[in-house]
């Protein structure tokens, strides 16, 4: 029971410890057009423009960031309103890359932070 006890404890220790931040860097693309243009590489998502992420359908399904390796990373709630903040304000036209800080839980990361670059 003691045994129980303590691994029980230890579980509950290291769940509660936060997952350390990370910094991601890559290209913004709205899901709705991720998985096809994933698919065909990193020079295609550089190709992605900004008209076809600012579309409704393409704001509505949210964003994520594909990085050079081709892992594709969707963001979370408050990533997305930074997303869309921050192609209304760019003017790139494409190759919309950006640096996003934040907390990887499975493929989605927790942003803290995004900036195009």
């Amino acid at each position: 029971m003691r045994r129980i006890v303590s691994i029980l404890f230890v579980l509950a220790l290291f769940s509660t410890m936060p997952l350390a931040a990370e910094t991601i860097n890559g290209i913004l693309l709205d899901n709705r057009c991720s998985a096809g243009i994933v698919k065909k590489g990193y020079d295609a998502a550089k190709m992605h423009t900004k008209q076809c992420a600012l579309m409704d359908q393409c704001k509505a399904s949210g964003y994520g960031v594909v990085e050079a390796d081709g892992r594709f990373l969707k963001l979370d709630a408050k990533g997305n309103k930074q997303a869309v903040k921050a192609l209304e304000g760019t003017s790139k036209k494409s190759d919309i890359t950006v640096t996003v800080d934040g907390t990887v839980k499975g493929d989605t990361i927790q942003v803290s932070s995004l900036k195009i670059t």
